[in-house]
């Protein structure tokens, strides 16, 4: 019984990040930290291989990414989720990454995950409720909302951190106007080929933006869509 967090559950979940570290994924002793208290078992559907370096499907043509994608974003924004920052994960999914994200600015900052498929958004919140992200949830900085993630979540804006989960044609402008100046915003970006975006707002704002890898994500589209599996 992998998937429910005892005993065994915890020591494979350590060894997932260990491989990570060993095959020069995560160099970053904070982003090993949040993985090692975030259990990634209790965010993939049951009977699943918790933690098999590969995207899972998580029902209504949606995955969650594999763990290596999670430790690269986790890397590429870490210092954009410093105690008291504001993080916003779009299209959240299982809630995995909003929970290393709230554990990650500390309950003086602000986690928001955005999912447009109320179904996720409810076990996701289930899911984060059995996590070591339970507390922030409880307290308030961690919270996830259903909603059109392409439009941001402009309450709790503007954000030092943005992830987004699926792959856009092009960047959202609302994301862009929603990040901080000296935030970052890690994207896939494309249809067919995609890239991994690193978006940077300067502190003038203007943006800067470079690829950072090859990667093959669901599309960033609407809850229709997705639905209809296009």
């Amino acid at each position: 019984m992998e998937h429910h967090s005892g005993g065994s559950g915890t020591n494979k979940n350590k060894q997932m990040v260990e491989q990570l570290q060993r095959y020069g994924v995560i160099s970053s002793k904070k982003v090993v930290e949040v993985m090692e208290t975030i259990d990634r078992a209790l965010f993939v559907p049951d009977g699943t291989p918790a933690y098999v370096d590969s995207p899972m499907a998580i029902g209504y043509n949606a995955t969650i990414s594999a763990p290596h994608m999670h430790a690269t974003c986790l890397q590429l924004l870490e210092e954009n989720l410093q105690p008291g920052m504001h993080a916003l994960d779009v299209g959240s999914g299982t809630g995995y990454l909003t929970a290393c994200f709230a554990t990650m600015v500390g309950p003086q900052g602000r986690a928001i995950g955005v999912e447009h498929i109320p179904e996720l958004v409810a076990s996701s919140i289930k899911n984060i409720e059995k996590s070591a992200a339970a507390s922030p949830l409880k307290g308030g900085s961690l919270s996830v909302h259903a909603g059109d993630g392409r439009e941001g979540w402009p309450e709790h804006a503007p954000y030092d951190a943005i992830h987004v989960g699926a792959a856009a044609p092009e960047i959202p402008q609302p994301l862009i106007d929603q990040l901080k100046p000296g935030g970052r915003m890690v994207i896939p970006v494309g249809k067919i080929f995609q890239d991994l975006q690193v978006v940077d707002k300067n502190l003038d704002g203007s943006v800067s933006i470079r690829s950072e890898t090859a990667v093959r994500y669901v599309p960033l589209t609407s809850r229709d869509a997705q639905l209809k599996g296009y």
